[in-house]
């Protein structure tokens, strides 16, 4: 009788013991591995070089802005009122705030003319493949120079590209370049005003004709007068 009972008890000893080894087993296989860590998002970095190569038009703040694919200006077309209050005062508030824009740089002051000035510009969005870069010529009525939706997806590290850029009118004020409407060190007057009164439409900008040339309202002089190009502008990728 004790015999049988210790073998009974041996048997159910042995048995849990087994249902205990599988139920660890069980827990073993179903432990779940880790997700593997996600890749650091890749830095797109770059580089842009401003030269004014005007004689007496110092430039506004140079501004750049990375953005998907579309233009921020086209002949032709009337400029957005972020534009406007830039080509009209220099303020790039409302430009480097557009919705498209996903990244951008400003200069903190103006680039006056025979210098130059670099930014840089940095995201980690790969919807940012185009840039856009703009400046006012300060001592005009809405004359601005830049480059817009330039494609940047192609253009490997270390690698640089060059322009020589001309400028443009806004076609949002009238160039009287009379007194009081020259936000630069000429005439020290208004910039952006709300009411468009020119042909609200961007085009090829003509030039000053200054009082020197027989306009006798004007406060431009011919040292105002600027050739095209007006700004040299390179960009280097750099990561």
């Amino acid at each position: 009788m004790s015999i049988h009972l210790f073998n009974k008890r041996t048997a159910l000893m042995l048995t849990l013991a087994a249902t205990l080894t599988a139920c660890g087993s069980d827990n073993d296989d179903n432990m779940t591995e880790p997700p593997p860590p996600q890749p650091e998002p890749m830095e797109y970095s770059y580089d842009i070089t401003v030269v004014n190569l005007t004689h007496e038009q110092p430039l506004s703040p140079i501004t750049a802005v990375l953005h998907a694919d579309g233009k921020m200006w086209d002949i032709g077309m009337s400029s957005s009122i972020a534009l406007e209050k830039l080509a009209e005062g220099g303020d790039n508030t409302d430009f480097i705030s557009q919705e498209s824009v996903i990244a951008n740089a400003s200069a903190q002051g103006p680039l006056m003319p025979g210098l130059s000035e670099t930014l840089t510009i940095t995201t980690t969005d790969e919807l940012a493949t185009h840039l856009t870069m703009v400046s006012m010529l300060v001592n005009t009525n809405d004359a601005f120079s830049g480059l817009t939706n330039l494609e940047l997806s192609t253009l490997d590290v270390d690698a640089t590209m060059s322009w020589h850029l001309a400028v443009y009118d806004a076609g949002t004020e009238a160039n009287t370049e009379a007194m009081g409407t020259i936000p630069g060190p000429a005439d020290g007057g208004t910039g952006y005003s709300m009411i468009r009164d020119d042909v609200d439409r961007v085009s090829m900008h003509s030039g000053v004709v200054s009082q020197d040339d027989g306009l006798m309202s004007s406060v431009l002089t011919q040292a105002h007068r600027f050739d095209n190009p007006s700004i040299k502008l390179t960009i280097t990728r750099t990561k």
